[in-house]
C-alpha cells in the first residue's frame, strides 16, 4: 500500500470521528442533523481530501500520518469554538480553509528545502523583525503586546516568525555544524565548546529576554528559546550547549522574576491561584475547575461551563476539551500531538540532508512544544503562558502558520531518502570559517577535522539524537497526561468541593435548596424558584446572623453554613435514610434538606442591635450544651447583596465580611483573669481569702506590672483583688503558679485549638511555656500578651472567652460549641440531631463554684455592676485590653442566671471611648434579652 492511500485510508477514518463530535455540538443547539448543519465537518474533510490529492502531486513521498492528525485535531478544534465562541466561528473557519489552501500552495511554491541555504539571513532578519515588531507597533491585549493593528485587522507577526526562524536556524546550523561540534576542553566528561561558538546562544537568549520584557510575553520568548535549543542539540549532538542554555535560561528566569511585575505575578499564580480566585487566578482556577467536572469521559459537548473562562477559545481551549470531552478525549488530543512529534522527528530522520533533518526538526519542537507549553499551563503544570494551541485555538495567525509548517514537513518527507536520494551533507567551509588550509601541488588540502559529526557517520549520530528527542517529546506528552489523570481523576473530588467552586454551584441551580431556620422556627436563607425552573437563593430577614449563615452565589462561592452544610442543603450526598442513600449513589437530584440552627433570632437580634454602631463581636451560649444561642459580629455585611460585600472587601478598608467572633484574636484582657483565678485554685496555690499586696506597681522579673491607673490596694483578699481587677496582684499568682500549669489550664479552656463542632474558629493563642519569662508570665496571668521572640499570648477570639464563662458556670465542664440543632427533611421530618461534646473536665467543680463566687461579686460589688439585671444574680468578669490606639477595648465574660446558669456571654467592643457604653453593659443588655425569651 502506498503512502498516500495510507493517508487516503487515516482521513477518511479520523472523519468519522470528526463529524460525530461536531454532530453532538450539533444536537446540544436542539437543531436536526442534516447536510446543512453538518457543513462544517464536512466541507473539512472535504478541504483535507483535496489537500490529500495537492500532497499526492506535490510530495507523493511525504509521511501519511501527519495530514490526517492535523485534520483529527482542526476537526476538534473548530468544533469547540464553534461551541465556546459562536460569533467568532465563521472567522476560524474561513482561516482554517485558508489554511489548508497555504498549505497545499506552500507545497507547489516550495519545490527543495535548500533554497534555505541562499535566503537563510534574509530568513532570519525577517524573523527577527517580525519577533519583535510588537515592541514598537504592537497593539497589547490581555497583558502581552503580541498584535499588531491594520485598520480592523489584526494578526500575530510571532506566529510567522517562528517559522522563518526555524528555517535560518536549520540554514545557519547545516552550514555550522561540525564547527559548532568541536570541543575545546572536557570537564566531568562533558565536552565544552569555544567561547566564542557561544555567540549565537547569547544573541537567542538576549533577544528571548527582550520579548519577556517588552512584549511582556513569557509563551513566545521560552517557545523560540527550546526551539533554538532542541536545534542546537540535534544538529551538534553536544550536551553542553543543553547544559549551558539552561542554566541562562534559569539566570534569565530569576532576573526577569526579580525586576518584572508581570512575571512575578504569573508565577505566584502558578504557585497558588486560590490566593486570588476572583481576580488573577480566575483564569486557571476555572480552568481546574472544569477539568475536574471532567472526569474520565466528559459531561458531553455543550454541557460544560469553560465558557466562562476568560478567552478560552484561544488560550484555554484545552480546558474546555477536558471538561466536555473527560480525560479520555483530553488523554487522545495529547496523544495526537505526541503522534505527530513522532512523525515529524521521523521525517527529520529520513530526510536527505543537514538542512531538511534540522528544518523538519525545528518546525515539529514548534509545532509539539507549543502544545506542551500551553497544556502544561492550563493544567497547572507549568506557569500559564498566553500560546495557542495548534490547530485547535481560536486565532488565524496561529492556523495559517501552523499549517505552513505541515506544508515544510510534508516537503522534508518528500524529499527523505526513501525515494533513492542520496545523503548530502552539507560541510562547513572551514577556510571561511578561520582555520588554515594548505595547498600541495594542484590540490588544496583541508585540515581532516575527523570529527563525530562528519560523513556518514554524521547522519548515524544525528539518527541516534533524533530518536532521543522522540524519547523527549514522548515523555513529555505522557507527564501532561500523568498531570490531567491527577487533575481529573484524583483531585476532581477536593477541587468539586471547594467553597468558591461556582461550577458546583451552578450545576446545583435546578436543585431545591433545603432552608435554613433558627431555633424558634424563623427562616433566615431558602430557595425561591424561578420562572426558568432554578431555583435562586433568598435571605428573606436581611442580614440577620449573616456571618453564621454566610452566602450562596454562583459566582462567588458559599460561606458560613451554607459551605459547611452544603451537601446536607444541595441534597448531593444523603446518606440519612435508605432512599436517600439510593437515590445520591443513582445520581438522582433530591430536594435538599433545612439546617435548623441552635441560634434564637431574638437573643440574635438583641446582640447585633446592642452593637449596631460599634465594632465588635458578641457570643452567647448555653453553658449545658455548648449550643451557640446568639453569634454576632459587627459590622456586618449584606448577604443578600454578596457581589457588593465581596468588592468592598477586596479594598482591604471595609471589613464587614470579617467574622470578628470566631476568627480576630484579642487581648483578653482582665477577663482572662478568671483563667488565672481558675489555675490557682485548682492547683492549691491558694485560697478566694489568701492575701497579696496589691500595690498600683510591682516589679516582676526584672519589670514592671502595673494596675491601672496605678491604683493600689494595700494588702487585699485574692477575691476582692478579682473584683478590683489588679493586675499587681494577678503577676504574682501567676508568677507562683509557674508558666506549665498557667498553660496547661488555658489548654484545658479550650485554647490551642480550633473551637467548634460543626464550624471552626481561630486558635487561641498561649505560648510555649519554656519560652516565657517570668515578666511575660505576670503579665499573662493579668490578661495581657506582651514578650518578644515568639507569639505573645493570652490572645483570644470571642468564642474562645464565652466558652471559659460557660465553662465555670456548668461546675467546670468544657462544652464545644455547636450552631447546627437538627437536619430536617423536606417533609419536616427530623434526620439527625446534634448533641453536646464534651471537652473535658477543665477544673474541678469546687474550683468552677469558688470562680463563679467570685464573678458574682465582680458585678454585686466590683467593675462589672453595669451588668447588673434587676432580680437576677448575673456573675461576670470585665477587662480592659490596651490597644496600639489611644482607646482600649473593652471586654466582658459572664452568665445567668447564677444558681442555674442557662446563658453564658462574651463581649467584645473595639475602640471603646470613655463616656461610651461598656462592654459590660452590652453583655446585661443582651443576657436581659436572653433571659426574656427563657422566660426567666
Amino acid at each position: 500500500m502506498s503512502r498516500r492511500t495510507t493517508e487516503l485510508l487515516l482521513l477518511i477514518a479520523a472523519a468519522f470521528p470528526v463529524t460525530l463530535l461536531y454532530a453532538m455540538y450539533v444536537v446540544t443547539t436542539g437543531a436536526a442533523l442534516s447536510f446543512q448543519t453538518l457543513a462544517v465537518p464536512l466541507g473539512l474533510f472535504a478541504a483535507f481530501a483535496a489537500a490529500h490529492i495537492g500532497v499526492r502531486i506535490f510530495a507523493p513521498g511525504a509521511d501519511p500520518a501527519i495530514l490526517p492528525v492535523v485534520f483529527t485535531l482542526s476537526g476538534i478544534g473548530i468544533t469547540f469554538v464553534t461551541r465556546l465562541q459562536p460569533d467568532a466561528s465563521l472567522g476560524q473557519v474561513i482561516f482554517l480553509f485558508l489554511g489548508v489552501a497555504l498549505m497545499v500552495g506552500t507545497l507547489a511554491v516550495v519545490k527543495n528545502l535548500e533554497v534555505i541555504k541562499r535566503y537563510k539571513y534574509v530568513l532570519g532578519i525577517a524573523g527577527i523583525v517580525l519577533l519583535v515588531l510588537p515592541m514598537f507597533i504592537g497593539t497589547e491585549i490581555y497583558g502581552s503586546k503580541l498584535w499588531i493593528k491594520i485598520g480592523g485587522f489584526q494578526f500575530q507577526p510571532g506566529e510567522f516568525a517562528k517559522v522563518l526562524i526555524v528555517l535560518f536556524l536549520a540554514g545557519y546550523l547545516a552550514e555550522s555544524r561540525e564547527l559548532l561540534s568541536i570541543s575545546n576542553r572536557t570537564v566531568l566528561g562533558i565536552k565544552f565548546p569555544r567561547l566564542r561558538l557561544l555567540y549565537p546562544l547569547f544573541i537567542v537568549w538576549g533577544v528571548c529576554l527582550l520579548v519577556v520584557a517588552f512584549e511582556r510575553d513569557l509563551g513566545s520568548a521560552l517557545l523560540f528559546y527550546t526551539i533554538f535549543l532542541i536545534m542546537l542539540y540535534v544538529a551538534t549532538g553536544r550536551v553542553s550547549y543543553v547544559i549551558i542554555g539552561l542554566a541562562l535560561l534559569a539566570v534569565g528566569a530569576f532576573g526577569m522574576y526579580q525586576i518584572m511585575s508581570h512575571v512575578q505575578v504569573r508565577v505566584a499564580i502558578w504557585l497558588d491561584p486560590f490566593s486570588d480566585a476572583q481576580n488573577l487566578g480566575y483564569q486557571i482556577v476555572q480552568s481546574l475547575f472544569s477539568l475536574a467536572d471532567g472526569g474520565l469521559a466528559g459531561v458531553g459537548i455543550g454541557k460544560g461551563m469553560a465558557d466562562i473562562i476568560p478567552v478560552v477559545a484561544s488560550d484555554m481551549i484545552f480546558a474546555a476539551i477536558g471538561e466536555e470531552m473527560g480525560l479520555l478525549g483530553g488523554s487522545a488530543v495529547l496523544l495526537l500531538f505526541m503522534l505527530f512529534a513522532v512523525r515529524g522527528l521521523t521525517t527529520a530522520a529520513r530526510a536527505k540532508s543537514d538542512l531538511a533533518a534540522f528544518s523538519a526538526a525545528g518546525l515539529t519542537a514548534a509545532i509539539s512544544f507549543q502544545a506542551f507549553t500551553i497544556v502544561g499551563g492550563v493544567t497547572k503544570l507549568i506557569p500559564l503562558t498566553g500560546v495557542t494551541l495548534p490547530f485547535m485555538s481560536q486565532g488565524g495567525s496561529s492556523l495559517l502558520a501552523s499549517f505552513v509548517i505541515v506544508a515544510l514537513l510534508l516537503r522534508a518527507g518528500d524529499e527523505a531518502t526513501g525515494r533513492s536520494t542520496e545523503i548530502a551533507n552539507t560541510s562547513t567551509d572551514l577556510a571561511t570559517a578561520g582555520y588554515r588550509t594548505t595547498v600541495r601541488g594542484s590540490h588544496m588540502r583541508r585540515p581532516a577535522l575527523d570529527t563525530p559529526e562528519s560523513g556518514l557517520l554524521g547522519r548515524v549520530a544525528l539518527a541516534n539524537r533524533l530518536t532521543r528527542t522522540v524519547f523527549l517529546f514522548t515523555a513529555l506528552f505522557a507527564v501532561l497526561i500523568g498531570n490531567i489523570t491527577y487533575i481529573q481523576v484524583i483531585k476532581a473530588s477536593e477541587y468539586q468541593d471547594m467553597p468558591s467552586n461556582n461550577h458546583t454551584i451552578n450545576k446545583a441551580r435546578f436543585i431545591k435548596r433545603g432552608s435554613i431556620i433558627t431555633a424558634d422556627g424563623l427562616t433566615l436563607a431558602e430557595s425561591v424558584q424561578q420562572a426558568d425552573g432554578t431555583y435562586a437563593r433568598s435571605y428573606p430577614n436581611g442580614n440577620l446572623a449573616a456571618h453564621v449563615v454566610g452566602y450562596y452565589s454562583q459566582q462567588y462561592g458559599t460561606m458560613g453554613i451554607e459551605n459547611t452544610q452544603n451537601d446536607t442543603l444541595t441534597g448531593s450526598k444523603d446518606y440519612s435514610s435508605w432512599q436517600n442513600a439510593l437515590n445520591s449513589l443513582a445520581g438522582i437530584s433530591e430536594p435538599g434538606n433545612s439546617v435548623q440552627l441552635t441560634i434564637d433570632s431574638r437573643i440574635q437580634r438583641a446582640a447585633e442591635q446592642a452593637l449596631a454602631g460599634r465594632v465588635g463581636a458578641i457570643v452567647a451560649l448555653d453553658p449545658r450544651s455548648g449550643a451557640v444561642l446568639a453569634w454576632a459580629s459587627a459590622p456586618t455585611f449584606d448577604n443578600t447583596n454578596i457581589q457588593a460585600a465581596i468588592e468592598a472587601a477586596s479594598g482591604g478598608a471595609d471589613t464587614s465580611m470579617y467574622d470578628r467572633a470566631t476568627l480576630a484574636l484579642y487581648t483578653p484582657g482582665s477577663t482572662f483573669k478568671v483563667l488565672t483565678l481558675a489555675s490557682a485554685l485548682e492547683n492549691g496555690l491558694a485560697t478566694l481569702d489568701t492575701t497579696y499586696d496589691s500595690p498600683g506597681r510591682m516589679e516582676i522579673g526584672g519589670a514592671d506590672v502595673v494596675s491601672i491607673g496605678e491604683r493600689g490596694h494595700g494588702k487585699i483578699s485574692l477575691a476582692k483583688a478579682f473584683a478590683l481587677s489588679s493586675n499587681t496582684v494577678f503577676g504574682q499568682v501567676a508568677d507562683g503558679l509557674g508558666a506549665e500549669k498557667l498553660v496547661a489550664t488555658a489548654r484545658a479552656f479550650g485554647y490551642g485549638q480550633q473551637l467548634g463542632l460543626d464550624f471552626t474558629t481561630a486558635a487561641s493563642v498561649m505560648p510555649n511555656p519554656e519560652e516565657m519569662t517570668e515578666w511575660e508570665l505576670a503579665w499573662a496571668g493579668a490578661g495581657q500578651p506582651v514578650g518578644q521572640g515568639h507569639t505573645p499570648g493570652p490572645q483570644a477570639t470571642v468564642m474562645q472567652n464565652a466558652l471559659m464563662a460557660a465553662t465555670i458556670a456548668n461546675n467546670g465542664i468544657a462544652m464545644n460549641p455547636y450552631v447546627v440543632s437538627q437536619i430536617l427533611a423536606p417533609d419536616g421530618t427530623v434526620l439527625k440531631t446534634t448533641h453536646g461534646h464534651s471537652l473535658g473536665q477543665a477544673v474541678g467543680s469546687g474550683t468552677a463554684e469558688q470562680v463563679k463566687q467570685a464573678m458574682l461579686d465582680v458585678v454585686q460589688n466590683g467593675t462589672g455592676s453595669a451588668a447588673a439585671i434587676a432580680g437576677v444574680k448575673v456573675a461576670g468578669k470585665t477587662g480592659t485590653a490596651e490597644t496600639n490606639n489611644a482607646n482600649a477595648n473593652s471586654t466582658f465574660v459572664g452568665f445567668a442566671p447564677y444558681d442555674t446558669p442557662t446563658v453564658a456571654i462574651a463581649v467584645v467592643i473595639e475602640q471603646n471611648a470613655k463616656g461610651e457604653e461598656s462592654a459590660a453593659a452590652v453583655g446585661g443588655q443582651v443576657l436581659r434579652a436572653a433571659l426574656a425569651t427563657q422566660g426567666l
